[in-house]
């Protein structure tokens, strides 16, 4: 679709689940079940819906997806039913290969928003700096292990790319708060910085005209959400403050959220200006309603899913 002089597009990575009481935290599960049934493991189904915009000088992609580098017993624990390749599915829906790519922007670095930055070579380089496990302690010594193996073992996806992210949300992706240090995986950035192709951001910046990120808390304290502004118009990404269109109600926010009293307070404030403003906004998590226009109906926010 035109955004203006830009060209934007969904890309979605692939399917996977994860528990519906942790995504939708104090929510009974007698309400959620409802919008999003479990299956018999108590998961819900959830996608990574990445964009894809294109300047005319630039290719943008904003965050990578849960990535391919998984172990059989991790495909199986997070339901991952991948289809095809992340790089056939950018191909197919933009006409571009991963080596087209000029910019990639992460909102965070969490395993699914980042895990495609990096794939699996061939042949890694064993570098001395990913070999030191974050805060290691006995129990998780062995997970350590083979994230490390698998860092040595990747290689950045976008050859061509620069790869964007806040320095905060760097710093604390490299000594993560316990609530969320299994979010962080090193095999999905150090690769990048290794090769040269990391550029660490301040918490507001515009990637190119139009498109700027800001840091929100509520989820965590660095993650970023988005906008472009653009021909008069106003694409916006909630990355995972509000992950799926059944987020909207303002209680409905996830367990996964390290400061929820900051996620209800940004919804209160960013729902009815892009109900106002007429916003067409991404849901980051939701597989089947990935763009949509908020509405206030009734004292209420729906959506009306973009055609």
């Amino acid at each position: 679709m035109q955004i203006g002089d830009y060209r934007l597009e969904i890309v979605p990575d692939t399917e996977f689940w994860l528990d519906g009481g942790a995504m939708f935290g104090v929510v009974p599960r007698a309400l959620w079940e409802r919008v999003m049934p479990p299956d018999d493991k108590n998961r819900v189904r959830l996608t990574t819906n990445c964009v894809f915009i294109d300047t005319g000088k630039e290719k943008i992609l904003i965050d990578t997806g849960i990535g391919e580098k998984w172990s059989e017993k991790e495909t199986e624990i997070y339901g991952i039913k991948r289809k095809r390749p992340f790089a056939d599915s950018l191909n197919d829906i933009t006409g571009c290969s991963t080596d087209d790519i000029t910019t990639v922007v992460n909102t965070h670095l969490h395993f699914d928003h980042a895990g495609g930055n990096t794939v699996n070579s061939e042949q890694g380089t064993v570098n001395s700096e990913m070999q030191k496990p974050a805060r290691s302690n006995g129990e998780d010594s062995g997970r350590n292990t083979t994230v490390m193996e698998r860092a040595d073992n990747a290689t950045p996806q976008f050859a061509n790319a620069r790869y964007l992210v806040s320095r905060s949300e760097f710093e604390e992706a490299e000594n993560p708060h316990e609530r969320e240090r299994a979010s962080y995986l090193k095999e999905n950035w150090r690769p990048v910085k290794n090769a040269g192709q990391l550029e660490l951001m301040p918490d507001e910046f515009e990637a190119v005209p139009g498109l700027r990120f800001q840091t929100e808390r509520g989820h965590s304290p660095t993650m970023q959400t988005w906008r472009l502004d653009a021909g008069g118009h106003t694409v916006y990404g909630f990355a995972d403050l509000i992950p799926t269109r059944h987020h909207l109600p303002l209680p409905w926010i996830m367990g996964y959220d390290l400061e929820p009293a900051h996620t209800l307070e940004y919804k209160k404030r960013i729902l009815p200006i892009a109900a106002h403003e007429d916003w067409l906004c991404v849901f980051y998590h939701d597989p089947e309603t990935p763009l949509a226009r908020i509405r206030e109906q009734n004292g209420r926010f729906i959506v009306e899913a973009h055609a």
